[in-house]
């Protein structure tokens, strides 16, 4: 058998995994891993300027792929800065490996140098971690770290390494594990069949059906189960931000993103549904709006992987636990062997109440006769200029949700943003994880002059490896969510939501030798995007100067129902 020293194993381990990129930064606690990834060229490794920003690339491969990404930090502040990455992860249920260099085994608790317990801290934002105590045990454990992150309800998976646990010196019989079993866990990989039997018979029963859809549609890869089971009972469809583009965006059935920021159309549709079927959603606070308001007429149909979030917020009238994608399809199958039908009448007038709805608003914003461009068109001229087939990463903002809106994602895993955690400075560094992985796609990071500076130091590495992402940037001169709220709570009051100082963009990315462009009218933007996407080996950052004063609409009134709207700055549901 192989012996290998405990660094040799991690490398190994990974590359036995499939892993071809990890994303990381050195300290003294990992040298030693860092030696054996030198002499080797199987796993390659990429040097972000942050450990936020190898986190945020580890997850974004994930949302892209549906395997899980690995990043690799050193002890102590290393480690800690890698934790608003794990919660952005765990807050989304991604699959991520993250692997932390810990000082030496007798030095635990003492207080030394760069030494934190990293299992404490990052324990409530962890699906599980391991603390490696014996060298030997590398392989099983980052086989186990991989099976659990990527199996149930993904997450992300901590092990932490004591640097004597990676002496090039001591060296030990390496295998790795052909497959893991935990007797302590052991995810469903079927829903019970009695109660999908149930729901469906609910559902051919109901006369005004929705089926809401989350991100667990998209990490299942249930996305061809669900357009099948759609499309066969003609039922409106809606996403959860998460969820985007496991239904096809440029459907007729698809009414849009429902919640907060949601169409008109989906949340007034699930306000008065009869029957809601939600399939790896969780009914977060920003759908439901006031849960004691919540689709009063509705009886529920819930289906997830996890049981701890079935009926949590919202009482499941059927729940069932099971994988998106296999119940999804016996979904399917059974409504192909029924003789009974849904009522084609009922829907035909469900149906056209939807689309009175959907005429009424159907995601309009108003253009005015001033030069300034809105945030919508930005994010339409994107989706025209790459055939909505961009995978679209964002940060977090106005933007965020004018990305969502506008840009009509008819496949799964091609919108990466940060849903639950909502996390500032996510896009500039996902859009360089998915860009490596999949260098022929077009990558386009859709960010704010607010979010953008919280990692911009990543420009640097992507002049290092050449990642030749697009970056458009809706500068509006402040923080616009946070201005928004408060032109709406707070009698306009901007305390520290505008931004002064901001750098030259362009002068910036220029001076890391990227490619700027800068657009202050709208008939300038079509040719200036057109060609930031024709410079296929250049990474180009387009300064876009957009109305300051536009807000995100339709927005929920605060603890209303999902049909309390503000749907301009003076119309109001």
């Amino acid at each position: 058998m192989e012996l290998l020293s405990g660094a040799e194993m991690v490398v190994r381990a990974l590359k036995d995994e499939g892993v071809e990129y990890i994303y990381g930064y050195p300290g003294g606690a990992l040298l030693h891993i860092y030696d054996a990834l030198f002499q080797q060229e199987d796993v390659k490794h990429i040097l972000v300027r942050h450990e936020q920003a190898a986190t945020h690339m580890a997850d974004a491969y994930a949302r892209a792929t549906g395997k899980a990404g690995v990043s690799l930090v050193t002890s102590g502040p290393g480690a800690t800065n890698a934790v608003t990455g794990i919660a952005t992860a765990y807050m989304d249920s991604i699959p991520m490996v993250v692997i932390t260099g810990q000082v030496m085994s007798h030095l635990i608790g003492e207080d030394a140098f760069q030494e934190t317990d990293m299992i404490g801290v990052s324990r409530p934002v962890v699906k599980h971690s391991f603390s490696v105590q014996n060298p030997e045990d590398i392989p099983a454990i980052i086989k186990k770290a991989f099976h659990i992150a990527e199996s149930g309800r993904p997450g992300p998976v901590v092990v932490d390494i004591p640097k004597d646990m990676t002496t090039p010196t001591e060296r030990y019989p390496y295998e790795y594990p052909a497959s893991v079993k935990l007797r302590s866990y052991n995810p469903v990989s079927r829903g019970h069949t009695g109660q999908i039997k149930k729901a469906m018979d609910m559902v051919l029963s109901a006369k005004r059906p929705v089926i809401y859809s989350g991100g667990g549609i998209v990490m299942g890869d249930a996305s061809n189960e669900l357009t099948e089971l759609a499309q066969m009972l003609n039922v409106p469809v809606t996403n959860t931000l998460m969820g985007l583009g496991g239904y096809p965006g440029t459907d007729r059935q698809f009414i849009g993103m429902l919640g907060m920021h949601g169409s008109y159309e989906a949340n007034m549709t699930m306000h008065h549904a009869d029957l809601i079927l939600a399939v790896g959603a969780r009914f977060d606070d920003r759908v439901t709006n006031a849960l004691d308001k919540f689709c009063p007429t509705a009886k529920v149909i819930h289906v997830d992987i996890d049981p701890a979030a079935i009926s949590k917020t919202i009482k499941a009238d059927v729940p069932i636990v099971g994988p998106a994608k296999s119940v999804l399809a016996e979904m399917v199958s059974i409504v192909k062997a029924s003789k009974k039908q849904i009522d084609k009448e009922a829907l035909e007038s469900w149906w056209q109440q939807i689309e009175e709805w959907r005429t009424r608003h159907g995601g309009r914003f108003r253009t005015d006769d001033s030069e300034l461009m809105k945030p919508q068109q930005v994010i339409e001229m994107l989706s025209k200029v790459t055939n909505g087939d961009a995978y679209v990463c964002s940060d977090v903002g106005q933007h965020q949700m004018f990305a969502a809106q506008y840009y009509k994602f008819n496949k799964p895993n091609r919108w990466i943003n940060s849903g639950g955690l909502g996390t500032m400075g996510f896009g500039l560094p996902a859009a360089m994880g998915v860009k490596l992985n999949f260098p022929d796609a077009d990558v386009a990071c859709v960010t704010g002059e607010g979010s953008i500076q919280m990692n911009i130091q990543e420009l640097s590495t992507i002049s290092q490896y050449d990642i030749p992402v697009k970056v458009i940037c809706l500068n509006n001169q402040s923080l616009g969510m946070v201005r928004q709220w408060q032109d709406m709570n707070y009698e306009s009051r901007h305390s520290q939501s505008y931004m002064k100082s901001l750098p030259d963009f362009i002068k910036l990315v220029e001076a890391y030798g990227h490619v700027g462009m800068k657009v202050d009218k709208y008939e300038d933007l079509e040719a200036a995007m057109q060609e930031a996407f024709s410079l296929k080996d250049r990474m180009v950052f387009m300064d876009i100067a957009v109305d300051p004063f536009e807000h995100v609409y339709p927005m929920q009134v605060p603890r209303g129902s999902m049909r309390d709207m503000w749907l301009t700055k003076t119309e109001r549901t």
